[in-house]
């Protein structure tokens, strides 16, 4: 059986560093994969390689059983992520937003599905302000709605509750929950948050300096280790603990 995500012995190669060096991981139907590490680590650069948007040296990304480097316009309507380092367009509405990135995808019934995810996600009362004028957690809900547009069966998710509140981010979470409970989709979660990635993770791939060097549940990972918590892990691993 062919996972959704595969993503096989990729290299990205500076002319100082290495920033990603020979990982391997997959993502099945309906799983969510977190994606831990610190910063540098190699995580965004990851998630770019596997949106097509930066050329891995070596290595290959296979979405839906295809090469995303020879198939990347037919793949990326099936595809689409959230990430803290790319903002929408501040000057449109939310509406507007939501209008373009549909018609980007060529969303069949736009205003159906835009209607449903301004429900679903509470979007209502700022629908006509300008996106530059919201709050964190209210772009954030953008964002997301964003994300979903073109009903993707594969979510790269780059940090998608960074610096919001916590009525927010668990908002978010739970929307998450119950969106992979209705859909066929695979999720790559890159997060620094513990409990949000014990929460909604099925499995864990631990990144530092450009390398997995770990992985398993969460509740593997906590037993190997011999820690209480996955921020212990996390910290244990980074710092080259024994």
């Amino acid at each position: 059986m062919i996972n959704p995500i595969e993503v096989k012995n990729i290299y990205k190669n500076y002319s100082d560093k290495n920033a990603v060096n020979g990982i391997n991981f997959s993502v099945s139907n309906n799983e969510i994969v977190g994606l831990l590490g610190p910063n540098g680590c190699g995580k965004t650069t990851t998630i770019a390689i596997m949106l097509g948007l930066l050329r891995a040296s070596s290595g290959q990304v296979f979405i839906k059983g295809k090469d995303i480097e020879k198939n990347r316009i037919e793949l990326l309507h099936k595809m689409n992520f959230i990430s803290p380092y790319i903002e929408l367009p501040k000057k449109l509405t939310v509406r507007e937003n939501l209008i373009v990135y549909a018609r980007l995808y060529n969303v069949s019934k736009l205003n159906d599905r835009i209607d449903y995810l301004v429900e679903t996600l509470n979007l209502k009362d700022f629908l006509n302000q300008k996106t530059g004028e919201l709050s964190s957690g209210q772009k954030n809900r953008v964002s997301l709605a964003k994300s979903l547009i073109n009903t993707p069966s594969i979510l790269l998710l780059d940090e998608p509750t960074a610096s919001l509140d916590p009525d927010t981010g668990d908002f978010v979470r739970s929307f998450l929950e119950k969106y992979i409970k209705e859909n066929t989709v695979s999720i790559l979660l890159a997060s620094h948050n513990m409990n949000e990635v014990k929460r909604l993770c099925s499995n864990v791939l631990m990144m530092k300096n450009g390398q997995i060097i770990d992985k398993g549940t969460p509740n593997e990972l906590l037993t190997k280790h011999g820690q209480d918590n996955l921020e212990e892990v996390f910290l244990k691993l980074s710092r080259n603990e024994k």
